[in-house]
């Protein structure tokens, strides 16, 4: 088989070691494998271990996290962990601008960063010493948000943050609010942390408290509270859910910790100041006979591959950087892995199974056990030779509910021996690396499509199609006809009960938990919708992310078929042509210092969404950079996708030479003006003048970021927020 070109490219732009000067140091993916091989055998005894790290990354049936690919063996002072959460945020001004300043110093490192802002007091409270009123989490999260936006602008990568806030803080309503509004915290992702109070209270139709610090604010009726969080992730995709109970619950380390936020994907719930080091299994490499009458899983090569993927991970822990003393502290006192798979559904295309039937179900939580089972063999061994995680009991570790869950043969031999490691299972999205891979299904999602079309950036700046298709997919036509099985079935062919049933039969085998995307169709009914999270609740997921297309979010994917063979194509964004006649407003902007005004007009086309932007002046300096901006956010306007952005960026352009007052307060620069002219055109588009083909890539600029595999993914670049 070839490898995809997608595939290559990945590599090239992520994770080949590539100096400053853009000197490329690996000469190909041997190289970036060789390299990660010898930065995580550098503390092992025996030799043969670089090897047999570098065979198991060469054949893709293990893929370590992204930071683990693009960092170890760089010599570059970078984490190789994926994602931190911060330290409890302490309830004063001092102790919230010191997180913000972890924060900031982990974002830098690569890390992105999970907080729980249940700890501050809520809006309105009173703060005792300084006779004033407490402006509440919500005030501080727009202080992060901004951090966030200035250390990605600084280092030319996005950062990540999740903020997550209980279910039973007074500010809760203002929180699932946030997101309503299109230009606020647009670097978080955000959960709200859902008790078993709260679903029982739900069901029995009666009131819920709110409470902050034992005491008494509200209380509410807790299907208001229910409906209000589903009417905001129904209309706006967020604020995602999280039960948190069950997450303690059934934590392997409930003895010594308590678990209040994730990681921004939502995958492993962390401990203050914890981190999560993530890596998949690729199932595709694991299927003997493919697609014939007996096709098989190879146990046994599985199990052995899992037990080196163990031990490379626990590796890490050692070698990577850390941003603050006390995230590595906490790293090593508890050896947290987060081991998944990747490649489920076009395993199980492969083994002739469906992934939205019982069989399928059945057949991936036997591969998800096994999975679980060889991690715990293999740290259980290597207690053996290194000894247990600083922080293990034996009788709190033994009584939890995941290692009660295994065999009986395991649980003696961890009580005798002890174990490695904390935790040892989770499953990320994977949406970058399962390209890397070869296009293999991310994570335990469904195929995305059988086959789409991307846009490839040419060195000469021209844009080729490139047809993009599933690994399954190739494997099945290189020997068959062209026409697909029943087998192949993709994301908007499945129900959404079909999706939540597939992670909650996964959920049960995985340590922590699972990122996974339950997609909806437009149409689906509100009380549909809120039924999805109840089958989550009731079938024992930990948490539950959906994903409906409308005018807000955007849609997930625009298939059509292609002349060449009837397969779905992901549809792009062409600009659109200009009406002869449009509407506009024109804001005169007297700016200080300026000789002449400044005449801002904003024209929309008839649906009301913003089209174009021209600023006059007689103003002669500056008139070639003014045009040049106007031009250029004109042309971002045109395209499909979300403009708020536009808004945020020209907002926060701050003039080298001082602000200015206008219009009786301190702004930051004229551009700055112009930003707040253009949002309330952006803030105010009627839900149906949204183009929903795809919102705008901040990598490569092309209206083509969909939600692919858990993730806000560029189909012209690959850029996923994933990473």
């Amino acid at each position: 088989m070839i490898r995809s070109p997608i595939a290559d490219q990945i590599w090239n732009q992520k994770y080949r070691l590539t100096t400053h000067e853009g000197e490329h140091m690996d000469d190909d993916i041997n190289d970036t494998f060789e390299r990660v091989a010898g930065a995580l055998s550098v503390n092992e005894t025996d030799e043969v271990w670089t090897d047999t790290f570098y065979y198991l990354m060469q054949d893709f049936r293990f893929i370590p996290g992204g930071r683990i690919l693009a960092g170890a063996g760089t010599g570059r002072d970078v984490t190789l962990q994926n994602c931190y959460v911060s330290p409890d945020i302490e309830d004063s001004m001092a102790g919230i601008f010191s997180a913000v300043q972890s924060a900031a110093l982990t974002l830098q490192s690569g890390g992105g960063i999970g907080m729980d802002f249940s700890t501050i007091r809520p809006k309105g409270a009173k703060v005792v010493g300084v006779d004033s009123d407490a402006s509440g989490p919500l005030s501080f999260m727009s202080v992060w948000d901004s951090m966030c936006k200035t250390v990605m602008s600084a280092g030319g990568r996005r950062g990540a943050m999740m903020a997550v806030l209980r279910c039973d803080h007074p500010d809760v309503m203002d929180f699932i609010a946030a997101k309503g509004d299109p230009s606020a915290l647009r670097n978080f992702n955000m959960s709200v942390a859902v008790t078993d109070e709260l679903m029982d209270a739900v069901a029995d139709d009666a009131t819920f408290d709110l409470v902050f610090g034992g005491k008494y604010y509200d209380t509410v009726l807790a299907t208001d509270l229910w409906d209000a969080i589903m009417r905001s992730t129904y209309a706006h995709a967020e604020p995602g859910v999280m039960f948190i109970d069950r997450i303690n619950e059934r934590n392997n380390l409930v003895y010594c910790e308590e678990l209040a936020a994730t990681n921004p994907c939502g995958e492993v719930p962390l401990p203050a100041h914890g981190a999560c080091l993530l890596g998949s299994m690729n199932l595709t490499q694991y299927i003997v006979g493919p697609f014939g009458p007996y096709p098989e899983f190879d146990r046994t090569k599985f199990k052995a591959d899992v037990a080196v993927a163990i031990r490379m991970m626990d590796n890490v822990v050692d070698v990577s950087a850390y941003p603050h003393d006390e995230q590595r502290a906490t790293a090593q006192d508890k050896r947290r892995l987060g081991l998944g798979m990747t490649g489920l559904a076009s395993a199980l295309a492969m083994m002739g199974e469906r992934y939205d039937t019982a069989s399928g179900r059945e057949t991936a939580a036997r591969w998800a056990f096994e999975l679980k089972v060889a991690a715990y063999w293999a740290s259980m061994e290597l207690a053996r030779e290194r000894g247990s995680f600083p922080a293990f009991d034996k009788a709190g570790f033994m009584a939890s509910w995941n290692v009660k869950s295994l065999p009986l043969a395991l649980q003696q031999s961890i009580a005798e021996y002890g174990i490695r490691n904390g935790h040892l299972t989770s499953i990320a999205p994977t949406g970058t690396i399962s390209l890397f891979a070869d296009n293999v299904s991310s994570g335990v999602e469904p195929i995305f499509a059988t086959e789409y079309t991307r846009k490839v950036l040419e060195h000469d700046g021209s844009r080729r199609d490139e047809v993009v298709s599933d690994y399954a997919v190739r494997r099945y036509r290189n020997g068959h006809d062209i026409s697909l099985p029943a087998t192949f079935v993709t994301a908007q062919d499945i129900s959404p009960e079909a999706h939540v049933l597939m992670q909650a039969a996964v959920q049960q085998h995985v340590d922590t938990a699972i990122s996974k995307t339950v997609n909806l169709p437009e149409d689906i009914s509100f009380d549909d919708f809120k039924a999805v999270y109840r089958l989550a609740y009731d079938n024992g997921c930990k948490g539950c992310t959906t994903y409906r297309p409308n005018a807000v979010t955007g849609s997930v994917l625009s298939v059509e078929p292609t002349p060449a063979a009837d397969v779905p194509v992901a549809a792009t964004s062409d600009p659109a042509g200009r009406p002869d006649v449009l509407t506009g407003t024109t804001t005169k902007v007297r700016w200080p210092g300026s000789v002449h005004a400044y005449y801002v007009t904003v024209n929309v086309d008839q649906t009301g969404r913003p089209f174009e932007l021209f600023v006059a002046s007689k103003n002669v300096e500056g008139a070639d950079l003014m045009v040049g901006m106007t031009r250029m956010v004109s042309a971002v306007m045109r395209r499909a996708g979300d403009l708020s952005f536009v808004v945020e960026e020209l907002k926060a352009v701050a003039d080298p030479k001082g602000g200015q007052w206008y219009n009786g307060r301190l702004v930051p620069s004229l551009l700055h003006v112009i930003g707040s002219i253009i949002e309330p055109h952006v803030t105010d588009v009627p839900a149906s003048a949204a183009v929903t083909t795809g919102a705008t890539c901040s990598a490569c600029g092309e209206a083509s970021v969909v939600h692919k595999d858990g993730c806000a993914t560029c189909l012209s670049c690959g850029h996923s927020a994933c990473g």
